[in-house]
């Protein structure tokens, strides 16, 4: 193992000096280490205020209740957290995250452990979409900027796994950068800090092929120009609707 790590070492030395340095070479670390580097907000992308509070103002206008229960998908350091779980009764917040790191730092310079005791909210650090662990289902889910950093594979495993966790009337909210053309060099794996880019055609058929219903939204006054979707499950294909 060392070898061979070695030797993946050389090679992307040589390839630097042939090539110039790898789009993943010259981005942030990623972890704790990249945390640690770069802090809890930065890490998730800056504009901390401005995007949670955009989050919070969209899913307000589309009808989020405080009895309602809020699934934030790769919710990082609670930046949309800390708007919405005061706003909802105690323990209908669920985060999932993929760092952990995150999670302790919204909880503890973020949101505080005072209004975390208070407002019980679910938070679970996780890699591979285990929504399956929370203990309810969801009536809203957001993905923001999380399809942004996943391959195609990644985001159709995500939306394979939300399906058999909702109701037949919840909705996935999720962002996506939107290109004209579809990118035929994109990365095959996720990064936090690299940027995926699909069309609207990828967006809509990401949803179709895993048994939603999409409404493109689009433009939502992001400040780095995302668009947004809806996903609906189609028909009787939740779990819900299946085993009522």
């Amino acid at each position: 193992m060392v070898i061979l790590d070695g030797a993946r070492r050389q090679l992307r030395r040589w390839r630097d000096r042939l090539f110039g340095p790898s789009v993943e070479s010259q981005l942030a670390p990623q972890g704790i280490q990249g945390v640690e580097l770069l802090g809890h907000r930065t890490y998730v992308g800056g504009l901390w205020e401005q995007i949670g509070q955009l989050q919070f103002a969209f899913l307000c206008s589309r009808g989020l209740r405080p009895d309602q229960v809020l699934l934030d998908i790769a919710c990082g350091s609670l930046r949309l957290g800390v708007h919405a779980i005061p706003y909802l009764h105690p323990g209908h917040y669920l985060g999932i995250e993929k760092e952990a790191e995150l999670l302790r730092r919204g909880v503890d310079l973020e949101l505080g452990h005072a209004q975390f005791e208070r407002f019980r909210p679910q938070l679970i650090a996780n890699a591979t979409f285990e929504f399956h662990r929370f203990d309810r289902l969801p009536d809203v889910a957001i993905a923001q900027s999380l399809f942004t950093h996943l391959p195609a594979e990644l985001i159709g495993l995500c939306l394979q796994r939300l399906l058999p966790c909702l109701k037949p009337s919840s909705v996935l909210y999720a962002t996506f950068f939107q290109s004209r053309v579809r990118q035929r060099l994109r990365p095959k794996t996720p990064h936090d800090h690299a940027s995926f880019h699909y069309t609207h055609c990828e967006i809509v058929r990401f949803g179709e092929c895993h048994g939603y219903t999409v409404e493109y939204i689009g433009a939502w006054n992001h400040p780095r120009d995302q668009v947004i979707v809806a996903y609906r499950p189609k028909p009787t294909l939740s779990a819900h609707a299946l085993h009522p």
